[in-house]
């Protein structure tokens, strides 16, 4: 979730001191890809045993151009240059899940104890392991804190089985965790993660340096001196999930544990005087919000009932809808017509798709692909939705694959959304690498387009609310080019076609295209012609945010996609079968607001589906229990019974997201109820 790198150096080594700058700030700004939402780095003055930290909520290329990082930086050259001390750096790139990023203590480094951690992942368990341990102090809200705790106290009541004590903390964590720890009473730093989304780039004895991906360290060996970089000793190295490893200055050599097996000899710890760490705090002053809200904390229907009450709910009129006899679609649908047995165009036209049901062939087709030894093979696109869970899981365990799941966060993925991509990846011990959006900025474009929407709704429109979203198309093929990684299996399900969002800017249904995602160029034509009449009339859509909804529709209608397999042409999509695995398998937190584990990881879809539902009648959901109708999968009773339940306004979802984006929900959901209906 977060990117974590440290860089360190020992005097006598062939890095100058402009080497070691413009490593410093490269390993920086490579590792903001995966946070930017606040900041940090420490420098260790292992001679004077001082500590200096700066951090503050500003993404990382602000914080290295400010004074008291230079001034550290500076010192911490100086020392090295007159061959008095080891260059000691690390530091983190924040991706917030919890912990408020406006209150210091949560930005990392996190400083307990006298201790140092920066972490990339999420703990999910770290209310229960609070609560487990009550002598231990909770001081702040972030959940990595757990960790530095439970290190504390093991290494407290083992003083001469350090392994033990580091094993014994960290195997009771559940969810992911990438970690550096600086234990000053055992003068020793850990690495370990669960994940596999650690590497090192060292030589073991002048320097060390790790980050967050294998990619960041690449791209660093071109700045080493030639003398290093041309060395046949030089390699990166990845920490397997479950490993961890210890290293101490000058002494870089890695000492290596593993947590399914005892240590060959015991590691001692030893006892020694503490850091004195001083914090120097930037702060943004741009920004001053809150990156991170959690509905289940701070929205409930029940606490405000002065705007609950106001999202509107016509059950009876809508159920007076005329509706498919077949399916459960509405004549307020694009483009539909009846027959006269009322059979909608929908239904006369489908066409059921072939059994997915050939794993064997899926299995040679993957054969190519596969790697011979623990690399990384394939890459799963993994927004952390039902869907892709199911397939990461399938990859990993039943195909037998080495996946990399993927994550693009462009700041409408909800924290709980992230909790379960911490819990898949971390039960699955599958490394998950995170490109994280400029959060602030993309909610100020999505803010700024629905503001433009309210001044004048068009259905055809509210797609645009979601263009922020359509780079992952665009990271997952770079991301095939960092890694070298081929192949990406997506678990895309072909019941979710909604194609009715642009039927609603003019465009009749394509019957006969083969992917949900495309379009014919007539039909982008159209769509490109929809759009701009509606800017002409009306120009607030001219915003910031043109050039990135242009980018949108360019990443997923227009580049080309290969070297990819749809996991559900060849398994079959079984809804039981998805909800049975992630609930039990994979203890899958679902939303307080809705029953259903479909479109729950996404802040946007209760706000669109509730303004599709008050206006015309239906959702998302109707489209695909009617989908699911079609299959074969579910009797049209039981899809209505599902449709009036699932269409109910998700309030926590719609007053999280116009809270997140800065859009007032009372003037917003009046303006919705007022648009007239389409029935």
């Amino acid at each position: 979730m977060c990117g974590i790198f440290g860089l360190f150096i020992n005097p006598g080594s062939d890095f100058s001191e402009s080497d070691i700058r413009k490593l410093t700030s490269k390993l920086a700004l490579l590792s903001e890809s995966r946070g930017k939402d606040s900041s940090g780095m420490a420098f260790v003055n292992q001679e004077s045993r001082q500590i200096e930290v700066t951090k503050g909520d500003v993404r990382i290329r602000k914080l290295i151009s400010t004074k008291p990082f230079k001034t550290s930086l500076s010192d911490s050259l100086e020392r090295y240059r007159s061959l008095h001390g080891s260059f000691s750096v690390f530091g983190h790139a924040r991706l917030v899940t919890n912990g408020s990023q406006l209150k210091e203590e949560n930005n990392q480094p996190v400083i307990k104890d006298g201790n140092l951690l920066i972490h990339n992942g999420i703990i999910v368990n770290a209310d229960s392991l609070w609560e487990k341990y009550k002598e231990l102090k909770r001081e702040f809200k972030i959940d990595s804190e757990i960790i530095l705790a439970l290190l504390h106290q093991a290494i407290l009541q083992n003083p001469s089985d350090l392994g033990l004590a580091i094993r014994n903390s960290l195997s009771q964590l559940e969810g992911t965790y990438s970690i550096l720890a600086f234990i000053p009473r055992i003068g020793k730093y850990i690495l370990a993660t669960n994940t596999g989304s650690l590497y090192c780039l060292t030589d073991s004895k002048k320097f060390l340096i790790f980050g967050s991906e294998a990619y960041y360290l690449e791209s660093l060996i071109k700045y080493l001196p030639s003398k290093i970089s041309e060395s046949a000793k030089l390699a990166i190295t990845k920490i397997n999930p479950g490993e961890v490893l210890l290293f101490s200055i000058p002494d870089l050599e890695l000492e290596k544990l593993d947590f399914g097996k005892e240590p060959k000899k015991k590691i001692k710890s030893e006892e020694n005087l503490p850091y004195m760490v001083t914090v120097s705090t930037v702060k943004n002053p741009d920004f001053g919000k809150e990156i991170v809200i959690e509905p289940e904390l701070n929205f409930n229907r029940n606490r405000e009932r002065h705007l609950f009450g106001l999202l509107e709910n016509q059950s009876e009129k809508i159920e007076k809808i005329k509706r498919c006899s077949r399916c459960v679609l509405p004549e307020t649908f694009p483009f539909i017509d009846f027959d006269q047995a009322g059979v909608c165009n929908y239904c006369r036209n489908h066409k059921p798709k072939p059994k997915a049901n050939n794993q064997e062939y899926l299995r040679q087709l993957l054969e190519p692909y596969k790697s011979n030894s623990s690399k990384p093979d394939c890459i799963v696109p993994f927004s952390g939705g039902r869907d892709s869970t199911f397939a990461l899981h399938m990859v990993k365990k039943e195909l037998g694959m080495n996946p990399i799941a993927f994550t693009y966060d462009w700041g409408m993925v909800t924290d709980l959304a992230r909790r379960n991509i911490s819990r898949v990846c971390g039960k699955l011990g599958v490394e998950n690498i995170v490109v994280a959006a400029d959060i602030h900025w993309k909610r100020k474009n999505i803010r700024k387009n629905i503001e433009a929407w309210l001044r004048k709704p068009a259905l055809g429109m509210i797609p645009l609310f979601m263009a922020g979203d359509k780079y992952f198309f665009y990271y997952t093929d770079r991301l095939k080019k960092q890694t070298g990684i081929n192949l990406n299996i997506w678990g895309v399900n072909h019941l979710e076609n909604t194609d009715f969002k642009v039927g609603f800017a003019g465009l009749k249904p394509e019957f006969e295209k083969q992917r949900i995602f495309s379009l014919s160029a007539f039909n982008q034509l159209k769509l490109f012609g929809f759009v701009g009449k509606e800017v002409l009339s009306n120009p607030t859509y001219l915003n910031q945010s043109v050039l990135d909804s242009l980018g949108s529709f360019a990443v997923r209608y227009l580049a080309p996609k290969k070297d990819y397999i749809q996991l559900f042409d060849y398994y079959p999509w079984d809804e039981n079968e998805i909800n049975k695995l992630i609930l039990s398998e994979y203890d899958w937190e679902k939303s307080p607001d809705t029953n259903s584990t479909w479109r729950i990881g996404d802040g946007t879809a209760g706000f669109y589906n509730y303004i599709y539902h008050t206006v015309a009648g239906f959702s998302e959901v109707d489209t695909f229990r009617s989908n699911q109708i079609r299959e074969g999968m579910i009797t049209r009773e039981d899809a209505l019974k599902l449709v009036y339940e699932e269409n109910k306004p998700r309030f926590e979802t719609i007053r999280w997201y116009l809270e997140i984006v800065g859009i007032d929900f009372q003037e917003a959901i009046q303006k919705i109820n007022g648009i007239p209906k389409l029935f």
